[in-house]
């Protein structure tokens, strides 16, 4: 089963996907993460959603894979009023199990929010499975 989570962002903000269970023992993991203006076609856009296991404590766009807690990116660009600079679409994220809450912090070049989608594959887990997730959320990945 999938859960779908939707939603709007503004720039600079961190959005909390609420997953945590009483006893940890569903773990998710993302299928898809994706975004869109919210005015297509009609304004410039560069944007960047980024998931992270851990709430951090602003929204940048600065993009480092070393970063543990860095579970998935969607980055678009979408230059409507230049037909000279192509649109462009990357979308990466982890294919790790986890089974807390996770974040969206968005960024843009602009000021516009964005409209974003993500979608979770639900995964039992064993109490081993289970505990070992939880440790990895709560040591941020290391």
């Amino acid at each position: 089963m999938n859960k779908t989570f939707k939603g709007q962002a503004a720039d600079g903000d961190t959005v909390t996907i609420r997953l945590g269970t009483n006893n940890g023992l569903t773990g998710y993991r993302i299928v898809k993460l994706d975004g869109i203006s919210t005015s297509p076609g009609k304004v410039d856009q560069e944007t960047i959603i980024q998931a992270f296991t851990i709430k951090p404590s602003s929204a940048t766009d600065t993009v480092n894979f070393d970063n543990p807690t860095l579970i998935g990116v969607c980055y678009f660009k979408d230059f409507s009023t230049n037909d000279n600079a192509p649109s462009d679409h990357t979308i990466i994220f982890d294919s790790m199990v986890f089974n807390q809450d996770i974040y969206l912090a968005h960024t843009e070049q602009g000021s516009d929010a964005v409209n974003y989608y993500l979608e979770l594959e639900t995964v039992k887990l064993d109490l081993n499975e289970a505990t070992v997730a939880t440790l990895k959320d709560m040591r941020g990945r290391e």
